[in-house]
């Protein structure tokens, strides 16, 4: 007995590890920016009425969130001294709402 449920223990383990797996290599647009900005506010519904699937991370809020897109734009050589939100994370193309807005959205597809 002792060893069907050892076996079972590690098969659900096994098979969260995969669903884990399977979820972090899905490609999902990050959107860093705040509850209290109109832009941010607008391009999450963009991204929904047009079934684009993201996470929205308020840095006002998470601070860990915060760093994370300060380190990311450093990276890509991006400025974060006039910062505009939000900040996009496209597979890895990072880009900011600095601009015409249509223009910004235009690059969410």
């Amino acid at each position: 007995m002792r060893k069907i449920v050892l076996f079972l223990f590690f098969f659900i383990a096994l098979s969260s590890n995969e669903l884990a797996a399977q979820e972090t290599s899905k490609k999902v647009m990050i959107v860093y920016g705040s509850d209290e900005c109109h832009h941010c506010s607008d391009t999450k519904a963009y991204l929904k009425k047009n079934n684009i699937d993201f996470i929205f991370f308020d840095i006002d809020k998470n601070a860990a969130a915060l760093n994370e897109m300060l380190a990311k734009l450093r990276k890509a050589g991006i400025s974060t001294s006039n910062l505009g939100i939000p900040v996009i994370d496209k597979q890895g193309e990072i880009f900011t709402n600095n601009g015409v807005f249509e223009e910004f959205l235009k690059k969410l597809n």
